[in-house]
């Protein structure tokens, strides 16, 4: 693995070393983002290196932190053509382990925990985090504590005391979590693993970009739309295209980057079509999307950078927009998305229809998680239940089965 420069406040650009565990920078509260060596790795750390390597985000392991992963096989997620639009391409997250792009934040911020020699780890979280957080946890044999809405999807309570974390129920959302994480983990030893709070989950995040740029042979996308609640995957897939470029694996070319977010929680939104460098808290923030239910991200100011840097847009999908495109992709494309997911595509065609892009634009859609994590969600927004008629299915054939070939 990758030895650690320093760590950088992204805010006052202060150098703080990597030896001991870090949360956020102490003289301005910026998240803190990792730096290597890039410079000794130009010329040995190529594309070419990568043939033959196992197909998980470690096949990146030069510019990744640790010493040995904490391993589930995450990462190298396939990218997958539309039927719909041969420019358009689905990054299928929902195969990674634990069924979301979570697995891969804190697969890496799990591996720095043990190296560090944490035993307690907390999270606030609206539910697929958790999951991946406790999984990691069991895997490295740390303390997993669990801070998630009442609410969340059944899959993820389930998932979390199945892999033995500790699960505190609140009423509430992601942000009352949080309060809850901070007011006690001084006093119970917990080191908080919060989203941006901490400088490894972006770590594990930016392999998304690496996976972008060579599986789509090196040339990045014109666009990449990405479902906005914490926002690290965006902010993860922008290092890595910074890296890639140092290395001399890209050009200066990048994406315009498209923030996706709900209608009943669009923070990000909000503050970018009122040209703001920062977001508001959401008031009443409501949406069936858990992951993008969330009022506040702490690096909001990273991303609006971002979108401004590129080019890109913030956009809100309604909750209705949302599951019109979860059917469409399963049914066109056998992608059982998210709802997050699913709202890219719900997203993409509204950009389309106000010529923000062109249909040859080379497009890539990120579907976040699996649908099988919200199957109670899900089954309620399309009212579907094992009781419904299924009236549209025709009744089996009736035939001799005497004929059946077995196996000798």
């Amino acid at each position: 693995m990758a030895k650690i420069a320093y760590l950088e406040c992204t805010k006052c650009g202060e150098h703080i070393s990597g030896e001991q565990p870090q949360t956020i920078c102490p003289k301005d509260g910026g998240s803190l983002y990792v730096r290597y060596d890039l410079e000794s790795l130009k010329g040995k750390f190529t594309r070419e290196s990568l043939r033959g390597r196992e197909a998980t985000m470690w096949r990146y392991h030069e510019v990744l932190p640790g010493d040995k992963p904490v391993t589930l096989g995450e990462g190298f997620t396939p990218m997958l053509p539309s039927r719909d639009n041969p420019n358009v391409y689905i990054k299928d997250e929902g195969l990674n382990p634990t069924g979301s792009f979570k697995a891969r934040g804190l697969c890496a911020a799990v591996t720095m925990a043990r190296q560090y020699g944490q035993k307690k780890l907390a999270i606030p979280s609206a539910g697929n985090a958790a999951s991946a957080l406790a999984a990691y946890c069991a895997a490295a044999g740390i303390e997993a504590h669990i801070f998630m809405p009442k609410d969340v999807p059944t899959a993820n309570l389930v998932e979390c005391e199945a892999y033995g974390a500790h699960v505190t129920l609140v009423d509430g959302l992601i942000s009352d979590c949080a309060k809850m994480v901070n007011a006690r983990k001084e006093a119970e030893g917990w080191f908080e693993i919060s989203t941006l709070k901490e400088p490894f989950r972006v770590e594990g995040k930016k392999t998304m970009g690496y996976e972008v740029a060579e599986q789509l042979n090196w040339e990045l996308p014109d666009a990449i739309f990405y479902p906005t609640g914490g926002g690290v995957g965006l902010i993860g897939m922008w290092k890595a295209f910074e890296e890639m470029e140092y290395l001399g694996w890209i050009g200066s070319k990048r994406p315009k980057m498209v923030s996706v977010q709900a209608a009943g929680c669009a923070p990000v939104v909000k503050a970018w079509n009122e040209h703001k460098p920062v977001a508001e808290m959401c008031q009443n923030a409501h949406t069936a999307a858990a992951g993008l239910r969330v009022p506040k991200p702490y690096a909001d100011y990273i991303i609006l950078d971002i979108l401004k840097k590129s080019s890109g847009t913030a956009i809100a999908v309604s909750d209705d927009q949302m599951f019109v495109a979860l059917r469409e992709w399963a049914s066109t494309d056998g992608v059982f998305a998210a709802p997050e997911g699913a709202a890219s595509l719900a997203a993409y065609k509204v950009l389309l229809a106000q010529k923000f892009l062109k249909p040859s634009d080379k497009v890539v859609l990120f579907n976040t998680g699996s649908g099988l994590k919200y199957i109670d969600v899900i089954a309620d927004a399309l009212k579907i239940s094992a009781e419904q008629p299924k009236s549209h299915m025709a009744a089996p054939a009736a035939r001799n089965i005497g004929g059946i070939i077995q196996p000798v």
